[in-house]
């Protein structure tokens, strides 16, 4: 079983630097097998209560307290001070990058870090965020879709062709390629059936978020239909799941992590705040406790 964890993405920790760097290189040392960002370009002070998680449709941060770095920048930091540590977004709002900038961007940071790179994608829910940056919210399903498409043609033919509703270039190099042969792996983000078809159709892994053990194993259900019917082993299909972002909490409760476990969970991501606690030494104990007394026993 893979361990993930999230940082923390509060005002004085967010960009600090010297915190940052001695906080990624304990957990490395801890055994931690990634670290995740997460993204929003800007939050409203007045969005629209869309966020599908939370019965009020209410994003679980205070608007103004939270500081979320650019995902890519924050990994390449990230990529500087560990050396084997897998680099993941937790999610990238796909529909809201140009793709063959985010090809780039994507590709630059694998081939530096030397393939470490999971490039989760998601739509987001803020209808303030596509405003401002001038992408219509209601083509945010088939943007994802039609990016994803367009991001792997850049990476893996030279020259690189794509013609489809949002983006067209033909034959066009971008380099560098990535380091991972075929390109970086790409989770679908979301924890709909549509989101479980997606992933079926063209992630190669699936990310859900803030689910239960059993909404997981329905979700779970049909993306693995969808994967037969086209053909795929959806064994190929790898599943990360963050416990407390469904119960705060659940990242030390053996019987949750268990019921995610035998659903074919692969990858456990687990919150740095779930240590109640910002010291290095007392996040390192909460990770150990993770890896050395709940993981064996799933």
């Amino acid at each position: 079983m893979k361990l993930g964890i999230l940082p923390f993405f509060d005002k004085e920790r967010g960009t600090n630097g010297p915190f940052t760097r001695a906080f990624l290189r304990m957990a490395e040392g801890a055994g931690i097998e990634s670290v995740w960002t997460v993204e929003h370009p800007i939050i409203a002070e007045d969005y629209e209560p869309l966020y599908s998680y939370s019965e009020d449709g209410r994003a679980p941060f205070q608007v103004g307290e939270t500081e979320m770095c650019d995902p890519l920048e924050w990994l390449a930091f990230a990529a500087a001070v560990t050396e084997k540590m897998k680099l993941g977004t937790g999610v990238l709002l796909l529909p809201l990058h140009a793709p063959v900038v985010l090809a780039k961007r994507v590709a630059t940071l694998d081939a530096l870090s030397g393939g470490r790179v999971l490039l989760g994608v998601g739509m987001g829910w803020q209808k303030e965020e596509y405003q401002t940056i001038g992408v219509p919210y209601e083509e945010r399903g088939p943007r994802l879709d039609e990016g994803v498409a367009a991001v792997r043609a850049l990476w893996t033919q030279s020259p690189a062709t794509h013609h489809g509703r949002f983006y067209d270039f033909d034959r066009v190099h971008s380099d560098p390629k990535p380091h991972t042969p075929g390109g970086v792996p790409i989770l679908i983000g979301g924890s709909t059936d549509f989101a479980a078809r997606r992933a079926a159709r063209i992630g190669d892994g699936f990310y859900p978020h803030a689910i239960s053990p059993d909404d997981l194993a329905k979700r779970l259900e049909t993306m693995r239909a969808t994967a037969e019917e086209i053909g795929r082993d959806p064994d190929d299909i790898e599943i990360t799941v963050s416990p407390t972002s469904w119960r705060w909490g659940a990242s030390t409760d053996v019987g949750v992590m268990k019921a995610y476990a035998e659903l074919g969970v692969n990858r456990f991501v687990i919150v740095a705040n779930e240590a109640m606690s910002t010291e290095l030494p007392v996040i390192e104990a909460f990770i150990r406790k993770v890896r050395e007394e709940i993981l064996p026993r799933l």
